[in-house]
């Protein structure tokens, strides 16, 4: 047993606790003058920071990495708006768009016209199509919009490069869409080099045919197609398709002439729906027969 232990309580008892408050806090005071005055603690400043600066960056690491997330995914939503943004702005800009080829061609050809027939202005509503259809043999896709958004049965659907097809049905909430290659579907088109009329039929494989074309036509591969709007569907000067093959046999007498749509028929994409009436002219009022009114006159003067 030390002697320490074998001392008398009293002795045993260390400093006070305010004794050791002063001690740290003049010890303290002390660091910090030497601090200050000589730079004393730099290099323990330095060494201790090598030790801590990893936990440091280990503590902040989960919220680093959360800030990260969060900003990755809002920028992601902004390109995705921005995205929808600029194929909205593209589409509405479709129906002028797409008339400059059909109006330089006129143009050329009708320059030396006095009057021209004002063309009718068309507007639209952009939608996003859903799926196609369950049925391998037609050509039909589902829109996202329906009678609840002002879609109604018989409106042309376009692209930003050209027609894609028709609303067929129209339900409260989409509608159904049958594209031009379907074997259902005819379009009255021109011949955007010729100006000769004709009618394009689906042939529900992804091509169409240009049919009642005499073996001697002037058409030739690499010819636009454009709508003609002699069926009041369609509006006059959208493309339609473009001739990729052209058969001429003497033993028929109609040459074969295959196209393709020229819009993204087959892609799943963003349309519009065209709210297209033709304007009609009103009709005079007859003139009433200059007989009968002398006759009236004639009969009012003999019996006043």
């Amino acid at each position: 047993m030390s002697a320490l232990d074998r001392a008398p309580p009293f002795f045993r008892h260390g400093p006070t606790p305010l004794a050791v408050m002063i001690f740290y806090a003049a010890f303290a005071v002390a660091l910090f003058v030497l601090d200050m005055r000589f730079h004393a603690l730099g290099l323990l400043r330095q060494g201790i920071s090598i030790v801590t600066d990893p936990l440091q960056r280990l503590a902040q690491s989960p919220l680093r990495l959360t800030s990260a997330g969060m900003d990755y995914f809002r920028a992601l939503e902004s390109m995705r708006e921005e995205n929808r943004a600029h194929q909205t702005a593209r589409l509405l800009a479709a129906p002028d768009l797409a008339r400059i080829g059909q109006l330089e061609a006129e143009n050329a050809h009708l320059r030396r016209l006095l009057e021209l027939r004002e063309r009718d202005r068309v507007s639209g509503q952009a939608a996003n199509i859903l799926h196609a259809a369950r049925d391998p043999f037609s050509r039909r896709v589902y829109l996202d919009k329906g009678m609840q958004h002002g879609l109604r049965q018989g409106q042309p659907v376009i692209d930003n490069a050209g027609i894609v097809g028709q609303i067929t049905q129209v339900f409260p909430f989409s509608a159904e869409v049958t594209l031009l290659t379907d074997k259902e579907q005819a379009v009255p088109v021109q011949i955007l080099r010729t100006g000769q009329r004709s009618i394009i039929f689906g042939l529900g494989d992804g091509q169409m045919e240009l049919r009642h074309m005499p073996i001697n036509a002037d058409v030739a591969i690499g010819d636009a197609l454009v709508t003609s709007g002699l069926d009041g569907i369609y509006p006059p000067g959208f493309p339609v398709a473009k001739v990729t093959h052209v058969e001429r046999d003497s033993a028929y007498t109609f040459a074969r002439i295959i196209a393709v749509p020229s819009a993204a028929v087959e892609s799943h994409g963003m349309i519009m729906a065209l709210d297209y009436r033709p304007e009609t002219q009103a009709r005079p009022p007859e003139p009433k027969p200059q007989g009968t009114r002398r006759r009236s006159r004639a009969g009012r003067a003999a019996n006043p």
